[in-house]
């Protein structure tokens, strides 16, 4: 289920980046207003994470879940329908409040749902969803494009939207809410360290305030804002890349789809199995996770090799790389929220580690639109993202350090 909300939550945000060229013609967007359209979406959906961590902890995933699943829907059709740029912008803005707490809600519903041996796969299915929902939205949505129109793939995107609203509602329970979950399983369960949701009173937690005084929070955060600016830099502006490189855009569409393909399946096996059979195996939980979550992060600098690249298959075979190592590291980074979290916090963790990387994805966007200006000349923009790489690799090293939980604040000893 959860997999399934961010497949869709990946067509809706993929979508724009597929429809670029047909919103030139309809509307005359230049490459620095499109960086600007590319990351409305960040705006609100930054905004919105850290007080969504603070309701996803006092009302919980299901009620949240819900409401956002419907006002992410809304937005998918108000786009189709949209008059002119302003009203486009402004359904923009509103699904990032739709998506606001998706990631840290499902890092939330993970670690009420799993131990904390299973996280990494668990986290991996729902994290793999968004490359395999951006591979099969750039296909997918670049034909209903070229068909029909980039009206209809809005629409498209705006049933799926719909479907999976009535899919959360009628599915998606917490443990104590689940009547069909026994004894043996419940036991297990919590016995493997899930965040149980509280029976009665979820209004408490650690303050922000505390959170943010946590030297692992910082390095997370850093470390992980680092990914998405790449994340976000290749959602928005990879198939405008390959054109760039002289492609037609049914080209540039099946060049784009195949990083993400390899990144969906690094991300679901690397990331997420292979960390889980290493730690169920005995080896440190702490190190597999670091190791990876490190090691992948560093495959991403594989992205400076496409600053030479001038041949396609060439280029894509270096972003291949860069972005199958993030997304390896990516589902580590999703689990940790619930692994180093006090007591019903980790909404607020996760809102503010997905706080982090909306920064990144509202700057990725904008400031590439610029680097690649008129000419469309990416070089500059890549180089960027190694920079920004090699200091998220720091941040993880010198800050997150070893990955266990942060004491609780009754306890805590400054």
């Amino acid at each position: 289920m959860l997999g399934l909300g961010v497949l869709v939550n990946y067509l809706d945000r993929v979508n724009l980046s597929v429809a670029r060229d047909a919103l030139h013609l309809e509307f005359g967007i230049s490459n620095v207003a499109f960086g600007y359209i590319s990351s409305a979406y960040s705006w609100t959906y930054a905004s919105l994470q850290l007080p969504m961590g603070v309701l996803l902890d006092r009302f919980g995933v299901r009620t949240i879940g819900r409401i956002s699943a419907l006002i992410w829907s809304i937005a998918s059709f108000g786009a189709g329908l949209a008059p002119g740029i302003r009203t486009f912008l402004g359904m923009r803005l509103l699904l990032g409040v739709g998506e606001a707490p998706t990631f840290p809600a499902y890092a939330k519903a993970t670690g009420y749902w799993f131990p904390r041996q299973e996280r990494s796969l668990s986290t991996a299915f729902f994290d793999s969803a968004a490359k395999f929902g951006t591979a099969l939205g750039v296909t997918g949505l670049g034909l209903i494009l070229l068909r029909v129109g980039w009206r209809w793939s809005f629409a498209v995107t705006g049933f799926a939207s719909l479907l999976f609203f009535f899919a959360f509602y009628l599915i998606y329970r917490d443990p104590k809410d689940d009547s069909a979950l026994s004894e043996v399983e419940s036991r297990y369960i919590n016995e493997g360290g899930s965040h149980r949701a509280a029976e009665t009173d979820t209004s408490k937690g650690a303050p922000l305030s505390y959170l943010l005084a946590r030297r692992k929070v910082w390095g997370l955060t850093i470390g992980f804002a680092a990914y998405n600016y790449c994340f976000y830099l290749l959602l928005a502006w990879l198939p405008s890349y390959f054109s760039s490189l002289h492609l037609d855009l049914a080209h540039s569409v099946l060049y784009t789809s195949v990083p993400w393909l390899f990144a969906t399946a690094t991300d679901l096996f690397v990331g997420g199995w292979l960390v889980d059979a290493l730690i169920k195996r005995g080896y440190s939980d702490s190190i597999v996770r670091q190791t990876i979550l490190i090691g992948g992060t560093a495959l991403g600098l594989a992205i400076a090799g496409a600053i030479f690249a001038r041949n396609p298959a060439v280029a894509m075979l270096w972003i291949t790389i860069s972005l199958g190592g993030l997304s390896a590291a990516a589902p580590v980074g999703w689990s940790i929220p619930s692994l180093i979290a006090p007591h019903e916090s980790v909404g607020r963790v996760g809102g503010i580690l997905n706080f982090g990387n909306q920064l990144a994805a509202i700057f990725a966007p904008i400031l590439t639109g610029y680097f690649a200006g008129p000419s469309n000349s990416f070089s500059r923009a890549f180089a960027a993202a190694a920079v920004v790489l090699i200091a998220g690799i720091t941040a993880y090293i010198f800050l997150l350090g070893r990955i266990e939980p942060v004491p609780e604040p009754q306890v805590a000893i400054d």
